[in-house]
């Protein structure tokens, strides 16, 4: 499966991006398909054997609509931002022309309404100045009409098509009036031209329009600030001589040089100099990291104090910003479950609003009112319908959310994601990596014999775990060199995950791990019982060292707590959710730690293929279940879980895995990245619920149900402003979000 993002040019409404999704998931080949109004694009998953890209995009183009493949970086976010400037700056010359010729049209048609003086030579030329006055007005909209004609003659009305039957049964019913009055066949009261209501629709719709695409744009600054950290130009060094190329030619192997106040251009690893190097911009930490040889440096990052020279290791689309703009991207163009009615809605809302305004001009014709009374009602009801608020009220808040997150160095891959996590009943945190630091240190090597010393202990278990690439394995190992113990080399190794590690050593048969290793090696762990709960119950790791079917000693190691654990477990207490560790230690270990930290519950003596397991068991007792991991064993569990949160200094398949991912080291980002989904819930809450509401009471109201008790009906020109202004009044919503402070 493959996937892409094409940018869609010509959508006017929700209505839009429901027409062309629904069209791309009949397409064989398309596994999903998500149209965002909001951010004009489409999020495509398919099989590129049985469709390809430019099928794809010739049945966007089939339905009236373009449709180009995003680019990337610096460039794609210049050609977006021209785009969008023209876009504005089109919309407000037709807005300036309507206004030009709209203001003097109101004064012709409602100024002796309100006391003006009218020149007799205008009063007499009523029907032709206002004709003259709002041609001009439908010429600079035109561009509506032109949509909303190819949508109806596809079947497939939009928004587009509501104004332009509104407008056009005004306009066109105020030219024949003028006509016969021009031609004297019948004498009309000038009480009865639409005119001005056709024009002034137009030009509230065209002031809508414009400050929608003002306010849209905002809510994708954080992409857009994402794109722009990317710096332009590189400094490589060939044939020992500084050479500066742009970004785009630096190839992996490349040695860059970074000076003080430059933005280090990709990623990459030390191999000289030492400096500060500031990531907040990546990871939302506002300390500046120590690097020196050896470690990573990530793209667009400020190198602050010292000369670094660094080999490039990932370039282009596969860096760290890349991936973060990828991630972010996709998640503000994913939609929440929430949303799902509100497509639904939008996909049959237009024709809906066509029946109810003919049924509404149907009814007042039966009833025994004019025609003009009944024909404001039909205009009024096509106008005051929005569906572009519908459109707009998810996809806004989504992209604000994810884009706070970001900046906060939290990556929310999906409006699921952003929906679950405030949902969470219980938070699993994985022990080692997680909610420790991962760099266990040996605090204790215990003989059992007395003619074994503790240091051949030492050197044996080393001997072994030299071999192993586990956390704990590493500890051993280093003891061993700081005691400058020789190690031996071993035959015929062999890790057993969640259990320990077996070997040859000189001919004889080496054991080292849990109680479980010994026991399936009919090796009897009672004898040392007692020294192994003493070490437990401190929060130690304990293992066993067996030789042959001799256990010689103990070695306990403990790994030390995050900085914050304890705060963030404390945090989601207040937050109502319960906390559990899973460990593949035993009960005893997990459960000091647990103390420790104040957890509610223990998973322990958990193999790594069986955490997802317990996770369906917790899900079992009716459980919305949040798994926070790092390691490659933990990509199942977090896969199995409702929300899978994965930490950005864990390795790439934890980070693929996870729907959250939290690039700084922090505990704390889970429950911002929780607070964060609630409160960007609460907005799309906010803006469906005004949506919806401003359709069902504005719809009945345009269509005169308030005119048998009130004797008022609604003037088609104030349906046009609350339209407008509906749209627009749900992305300011969505935009207040940038006020969002979190809790820590």
């Amino acid at each position: 499966m493959k996937k892409t993002i094409l940018k869609i040019s010509g959508m006017h409404c929700a209505s839009c991006s429901a027409i062309i999704e629904n069209a791309l998931k009949k397409e064989e080949g398309i596994k999903s398909a998500n149209v965002n109004f909001a951010t004009e694009k489409a999020y495509l998953e398919f099989d590129s054997i049985k469709i390809s890209i430019a099928r794809i995009q010739k049945v966007i183009e089939k339905l009236g609509y373009k449709a180009s493949e995003e680019g990337f970086g610096k460039e794609m976010e210049d050609h977006h931002k021209e785009e969008k400037i023209q876009e504005v700056k089109d919309l407000k010359i037709r807005l300036i022309v309507a206004l030009i010729f709209g203001i003097p049209l109101l004064y012709v048609s409602m100024g002796m309404m309100v006391g003006l003086h009218i020149p007799k030579i205008i009063e007499m030329n009523q029907h032709l100045i206002q004709f003259l006055l709002t041609t001009p007005v439908i010429i600079v909209a035109f561009k509506l009409y032109i949509s909303g004609l190819k949508a109806i003659l596809r079947r497939a009305p939009n928004m587009d098509s509501l104004i332009f039957i509104g407008t056009s049964a005004a306009y066109v019913y105020s030219v024949a009036i003028s006509l016969s009055t021009w031609l004297n066949i019948k004498t009309y009261g000038m009480k009865e031209l639409y005119y001005e209501i056709a024009g002034f629709i137009l030009i509230f719709i065209l002031l809508g329009k414009y400050l929608e695409a003002i306010t849209k744009g905002k809510t994708s600054e954080a992409i857009k600030k994402l794109i722009g950290l990317q710096p332009k130009e590189a400094t490589i060094i060939k044939d020992d001589e500084e050479i500066k190329i742009p970004i785009s030619e630096v190839k992996v192997g490349d040695i860059i040089l970074v000076k003080p106040g430059e933005k280090i251009p990709v990623d990459g690893i030390v191999i000289d100099g030492y400096s500060g190097v500031d990531e907040k911009a990546i990871t939302g930490e506002s300390i500046p990291v120590e690097k020196s040889k050896g470690d990573e440096v990530i793209g667009a990052t400020i190198n602050k104090t010292g000369v670094l020279k660094f080999k490039a290791t990932r370039v282009g689309k596969d860096t760290m910003l890349a991936q973060i703009i990828k991630i972010v991207e996709e998640a503000m163009g994913s939609k929440a479950p929430i949303q799902l009615l509100a497509d639904k809605v939008s996909l049959y809302f237009v024709p809906t609003v066509v029946v109810i305004a003919i049924v509404s001009f149907a009814v007042w014709i039966f009833a025994g009112h004019p025609f003009p009374f009944a024909l404001t009602a039909f205009i009024a009801v096509l106008i005051i319908a929005c569906p572009c608020a519908l459109g707009l009220a998810t996809p806004t808040a989504v992209m604000m959310g994810t884009g706070l997150a970001a900046k906060n160095g939290i990556l929310i891959k999906s409006g699921k994601a952003l929906e679950i996590a405030r949902d969470l009943d219980i938070v699993i945190f994985d022990k080692t990596g997680t909610l420790t630091k991962g760099e266990p240190s040996v605090t204790d090597v215990v003989k059992i014999k007395n003619d074994v010393s503790e240091n051949l202990v030492l050197q044996i278990a080393a001997s072994v775990e030299k071999n192993s690439e586990h956390p704990l394995s590493e500890a051993i190992v280093k003891k061993a060199k700081e005691k400058n113990l020789a190690l031996s080399e071993v035959e015929g190794f062999q890790a057993i995950p969640g259990y320990g590690v077996t070997a040859d050593l000189k001919n004889k048969k080496i054991l080292f791990g849990t109680r479980k290793l010994m026991t399936n090696n009919q090796i009897n762990p009672n004898i040392i019982e007692e020294k192994m709960i003493v070490l437990e119950d401190q929060g130690k790791t304990a293992m066993i060292l067996a030789v042959e079917k001799d256990i010689i000693g103990i070695i306990a190691v403990a790994d030390t707590l995050k900085d914050y654990s304890k705060e963030a477990v404390k945090m989601l207490h207040k937050m109502g959710k319960k906390v559990a560790i899973i460990t593949g230690d035993n009960k005893r270990v997990g459960q000091a730690i647990a103390q420790q930290v104040g957890i509610d519950r223990v998973l322990a003596e958990v193999l790594p293929q069986e955490k997802s397991a317990e996770i369906k068991k917790l899900q079992s007792e009716g459980n919305i279940v949040a798994m926070v991991g790092d390691g490659i064993n933990d990509a199942p569990a977090l896969a199995q879980a409702d929300l899978g949160i994965a930490l950005g200094s864990g390795t790439d398949v934890a980070m693929e895995t996870g729907e959250i991912v939290l690039i700084k080291d922090d505990l704390r980002d889970v429950v911002i990245a929780i607070d964060l989904s609630k409160y960007t819930l609460n907005k799309i809450k906010q803006n469906l619920f005004w949506a919806f509401f401003y359709n069902i009471v504005g719809i009945p109201v345009a269509a005169g149900i308030l005119y048998p008790f009130t004797g008022w009906l609604l003037n088609p020109a104030i349906a046009a402003v609350a339209m407008a202004f509906s749209s627009v009044s749900v992305v300011l919503n969505a935009l207040s979000m940038k006020f969002y402070k979190s809790k820590i």
